[in-house]
């Protein structure tokens, strides 16, 4: 059914109309993925948590990052594809235009939420694989963090750690800290991460 009959049949209300305004989505070969409902609150205090770390990190660096704010279209000169990360580090400002990035993004990290964590650890691990993203975290709200490392155009897990809930475990190591593998001066503890969640 055309938009225009579409929409003629079912006309969108003022409120809609903003709600789809603001709702994010993907484009992931061509087919477009909702990213709604919003995730879990957990899932923004551990974003918020990881970009604070890192935009305290690169003050006075033309790097910069984006929280959830900024397309990564990640091969414009096959189609105009783009995935939206959750935490993301760009230097190479001239790839910048508008809301989106074409240029190789140096860090990416993705939370997981019950909707997207297949994808985020399946087509999205190869869409930064391929397009030279050398590390990418996939960080669960429920304590974990797995790192992976681009060595020779393909990712190995270098890291994989698990936050303990109950602080009163032996395995618990909040103080366990982890650097950016391109900026290691940007550190953090796996408590900084989850701060807020526990």
């Amino acid at each position: 059914m055309d938009a225009t009959i579409w929409s003629e049949l079912h006309p969108v209300t003022d409120r809609e109309s903003i709600q789809n305004e603001e709702q994010k989505d993907e484009k992931i070969n061509g087919q477009i993925y909702r990213m709604s409902p919003a995730p879990d609150f957990r899932h923004g205090i551990v974003n918020s948590n990881i970009h604070t770390k890192i935009k305290s990190g690169l003050k006075d660096s033309s790097c910069l990052v984006s929280i959830a704010n900024l397309d990564f279209k990640y091969h414009p000169q096959i189609s105009q594809d783009y995935v939206c990360p959750d935490v993301m580090i760009v230097c190479d400002r001239n790839h910048l235009k508008g809301g989106s990035y074409d240029g190789i993004p140096r860090f990416v990290a993705e939370t997981v939420s019950p909707s997207t964590v297949k994808r985020d650890k399946t087509e999205k691990k190869d869409i930064y694989e391929k397009a030279g993203v050398e590390e990418y975290w996939i960080v669960s709200p429920q304590g974990m963090v797995d790192i992976y490392y681009l060595n020779d155009g393909t990712y190995s897990l270098e890291y994989s750690y698990m936050l303990q809930s109950d602080k009163q475990d032996v395995n618990y190591h909040a103080e366990q800290e982890i650097c950016l593998r391109a900026f290691p001066h940007i550190k953090m503890t796996l408590g900084e991460i989850f701060e807020g969640v526990y």
